[in-house]
């Protein structure tokens, strides 16, 4: 017997997320048409689940958020060197390599405020 009939996450929901599990899940039941006293206690299990997914998943992008910061945190330490350098230098490879520690701190940074927003967004679900 074939319940769910549709593989494709819901909008805002990447595939295989626990939201996207718990809405499945949800869809599935609804779809079974339980005539039975024990419906009650099945919606109130899948909304526990459903609260302890969510804080789940807020606490994986606060942890995320936190490991950009400490990311960009020890990138700084080699941007240090940046005030040691001179418009005269004789490597020009430093100036790449500096460069580049710019696009790695723009990287963590987007990353930080990506999962910052899905803790935001999590609020409103």
């Amino acid at each position: 017997m074939k319940i769910l009939t549709s593989g494709a996450p819901g909008p805002g929901h990447a595939a295989g997320s626990g939201r996207d599990v718990i809405a499945r899940l949800t869809t599935a039941m609804k779809n079974a048409r339980l005539d039975c006293q024990c419906r009650s206690q099945l919606d109130e299990a899948l909304d526990r689940f459903a609260a302890m997914e969510r804080r789940r998943e807020m606490r994986a992008d606060l942890a995320d958020a936190c490991g950009q910061r400490r990311r960009i945190e020890a990138i700084l330490v080699f941007l240090q060197d940046l005030d040691d350098l001179g418009a005269t230098e004789q490597d020009y490879s430093v100036y790449n390599d500096i460069a580049l520690l710019f696009d790695d701190i723009a990287s963590a940074a987007a990353e930080g405020a990506e999962a910052m927003r899905r803790l935001y967004a999590s609020n409103e679900a």
